[in-house]
């Protein structure tokens, strides 16, 4: 059988849960979705909804603070398909709340390979897929000076300046580079920082998915 090559592809990272996994659905109709995260049972669970609904995918089932397995995967993507159309970046470690002065070491340097060096080494990495038509996709979560948050909140933001910085360096070049800021939803993350929300005042997921999507 010969295999339909699809129209566009785009890239998740973080599509094993939350809003990653809400986008990737959401995108499933017109792009094949390259599905990054690291709970194997959870992307294959992805697919298998996806695939009920004529859709596909490739599962990457890697941790991005691994460097090489993210230049093999950038490299896996430009041998099939000659790069991207769309990269969604919403992979992220939130660590437990605490007081600055308690900050726990393993989950600082977690926070920081993370939300940050791999930040700062995807991008370099992806862009060249990207070309000048491609777009990036960057979620922001303020929480930077806000008590308890000091490891989100300032590895987050450090991650959101190097997406602006990015964004402005590439106006007229291309790619096209969002900062989006979505609504809160009921995710796990945030069910790890405000345990005992009220969790149907937040927003639907997959209707957040598909107002974000709308505004690129």
């Amino acid at each position: 059988m010969i295999e339909k090559t699809p129209q566009k592809i785009a890239l998740v990272t973080g599509a094993s849960r939350g809003l990653g996994t809400a986008l990737a659905e959401a995108l499933s109709p017109t792009h094949h979705i390259v599905a990054l995260g690291r709970t194997t049972g959870a992307l294959e669970e992805l697919d298998d909804r996806i695939q009920a609904k004529g859709g596909s995918t490739t599962l990457a089932p890697m941790d991005i603070t691994n460097m090489d397995a993210m230049a093999q995967l950038c490299r896996s993507i430009y041998d099939r398909w000659g790069g991207l159309d769309l990269w969604l970046h919403t992979a992220v470690h939130a660590a437990p709340l605490t007081p600055v002065a308690f900050l726990d070491n393993k989950d600082w340097t977690k926070s920081v390979a993370s939300n940050v060096t791999a930040t700062g080494h995807l991008i370099p990495f992806i862009a060249p897929l990207l070309g000048a038509t491609g777009r990036a996709v960057f979620f922001d979560d303020p929480h930077s000076g806000e008590k308890f948050f000091g490891a989100y909140g300032a590895t987050k933001t450090a991650q959101i300046a190097l997406a602006r910085s990015w964004a402005a360096e590439t106006v007229k070049t291309g790619p096209k580079v969002h900062i989006l800021t979505p609504a809160p939803m009921p995710t796990a993350t945030r069910a790890r920082f405000f345990p005992g929300e009220d969790r149907s005042a937040l927003a639907d997921i997959h209707a957040e998915a598909a107002r974000l999507l709308a505004m690129i």
